[in-house]
């Protein structure tokens, strides 16, 4: 039986056990829509990179002297229809969602060779392209929920098979991340926060209104679904340059027309590929997996800080898989004033709901600390009672490296600390590094055509970690020819030594110089006699 198949038996089993639970006043597991995130398209030119972020180490145990406390009962929900019930006999609900997904097609076609191209890769691939459905069929229904609620062509619900092939922990060399592959900035304007606490660019919900909302807005600006796609890839401000160039010129402005990269001018052709494989696999020789027509997820409230790992352990699910529907953690607790509900299976939502209040001891054990002032982080660990490896495990500070004053650690819960995050933490936690040593001299350079984290760090003598950091990517990540690329190296002495050292020569010389006048004057003078 596959996960698909799974999925429809366990909505099944959530409406009996919620009715169950009812007779026993027990609150309901309500169904509900959604799609969650999976791992990255791999073209064959430039796969993206695993997110960086820091090893979750094991939680600490609580002080015996803080008691126990109550855990309140959680909802599940439908996260786009909160107010509806899912009636589990609809026969809608046992439709194909490739078969909905046909239906809504409604961008014009592309016929050309890169289209052709791109289908050759693809049927070549099988096992690729079985490994890229499944994933996504945890995020499809909601995807094409909100695309449909939008009125918008259903294409659009492929797009990340494109972007990240449905990995929302994928990030690229260039800083882009998610499901939806966003710009820090990007997703800024599209309201995606991006703090210590989490990054919601890989957040399932909040991307995908995200991306969607940003297509609208480029369809709007151009008119023309192919060219809103061009410029999702290449940035609305290319496109339009492209257009203004084109219309100089006196040459057409559609898609095939304009001059772009090699990048944005096969975007299209994939996403075009990837439809006609969704509309006749058997032509391209291949088999998509079974996809039911209900969704994958239920939404449940947080209340309370919880630790990742409870949570998971409380709905029975696999921490991966926990991690795969809520990927927009940075850190290992989830705070209910910034993450005020997650993402669960119809089967294991019920068992959190049903399990959590059950639970008796601390849900959380970590909090919140700002540094008062810039501390070493051995010292920030003593204050606040961790080894200093585990602070800088746990928030990702890499080696030499003081924590600026202000800056918001992840510690474990004390007597002394023991309060939920505050929502004005969970939002706006920032995290500062000072070098720790001598000082240092800031490099920017640009990327050859086999730079990697690594073979940058060799040159430079610095750590890969070092140099992943400064640059927002993994230790293991290549970089895209001429990628900028920002270096800190120590600033030497040997720059005070040089200029002094000149001084010296210059001065040694300017005295020669003056020594030597009155001797060249008495020659001159000797001659005209």
């Amino acid at each position: 039986m596959n996960m698909l198949r799974r999925a429809a038996l366990a909505v099944v089993m959530v409406g009996g056990l919620a009715a169950m639970a009812g007779c026993a006043s027990m609150p309901a597991a309500e169904s509900g829509q959604d799609g969650a995130p999976a791992p990255a398209e791999a073209t064959p030119a430039d796969p993206p990179a695993a997110p960086p972020g820091p090893a979750v180490p094991a939680s600490p145990q609580p002080p015996a002297a803080v008691a126990d406390e109550p855990a309140p009962t959680p909802a599940a929900v439908d996260p786009l229809r909160p107010e509806v019930r899912l009636d589990l006999d609809d026969r809608s609900a046992q439709l194909d969602l490739w078969a909905r997904l046909r239906v809504g097609f409604a961008m014009p076609e592309l016929d050309n060779t890169l289209v052709r191209d791109r289908e050759r890769w693809y049927a070549t691939r099988p096992d690729y392209v079985q490994r890229m459905t499944e994933r996504g069929s945890r995020y499809l229904f909601h995807i094409v929920e909100e695309v449909e609620k939008r009125g918008m062509p259903t294409e659009l619900a492929l797009l990340p098979f494109i972007e990240s092939a449905f990995n929302p922990q994928a990030i690229s060399s260039a800083k882009a991340s998610g499901m939806w592959q966003f710009m820090p900035a990007t997703g800024r304007n599209f309201e995606l926060r991006q703090n210590v606490f989490r990054d919601d660019r890989r957040d399932v919900l909040a991307s995908t209104r995200a991306a969607l909302d940003y297509l609208g807005k480029l369809h709007g600006m151009f008119g023309d679904w192919h060219l809103a796609l061009a410029a999702y890839n290449w940035g609305e401000g290319n496109v339009q340059r492209a257009i203004a160039r084109n219309r100089r010129a006196g040459l057409a402005t559609d898609y095939e027309s304009l001059r772009m990269p090699n990048e944005t001018r096969l975007y299209v052709p994939k996403l075009q590929a990837v439809k006609n494989i969704v509309a006749r696999p058997a032509a391209f020789g291949l088999q998509l997996p079974d996809l039911a027509n209900h969704p994958y997820f239920l939404a449940v409230a947080i209340e309370r800080d919880i630790d990742v790992e409870l949570a998971a352990r409380l709905a029975r699910l696999p921490l991966d898989e926990f991690k795969a529907l809520n990927p927009q953690m940075n850190r290992p607790v989830i705070l209910a004033a910034g993450t005020p509900q997650v993402l669960l299976p119809y089967d294991n939502a019920n068992h959190f709901v049903r399990d959590l209040p059950q639970h008796r001891g601390r849900l959380a054990s970590w909090t919140a600390w700002v540094a008062p002032k810039l501390l070493r982080p051995a010292d920030a660990a003593k204050q606040v009672g961790m080894s200093e490896e585990e602070l800088r495990e746990v928030n990702g500070i890499p080696p030499h490296y003081l924590v600026r004053a202000g800056s918001t650690l992840l510690v474990p819960r004390s007597d002394q600390r023991h309060a939920d995050v505050s929502e004005h933490l969970a939002e706006n936690a920032t995290m500062a590094l000072a070098p720790d040593g001598p000082s240092m001299r800031r490099v920017a350079l640009k990327a050859g055509k086999r730079d990697s984290v690594s073979s940058v760090a060799r040159r430079y003598r610095v750590s890969a970690q070092q140099v992943a950091h400064w640059n927002g990517v993994t230790a293991g990540s290549s970089f895209r020819p001429g990628q900028p690329i920002i270096v800190y190296v120590v600033q030497r002495a040997t720059t005070a030594k040089s200029t002094k050292s000149t001084k010296s020569a210059k001065s040694a010389k300017s005295t020669k110089a003056r020594a030597a006048a009155p001797m060249r004057k008495a020659v001159r003078k000797a001659a005209r006699k």
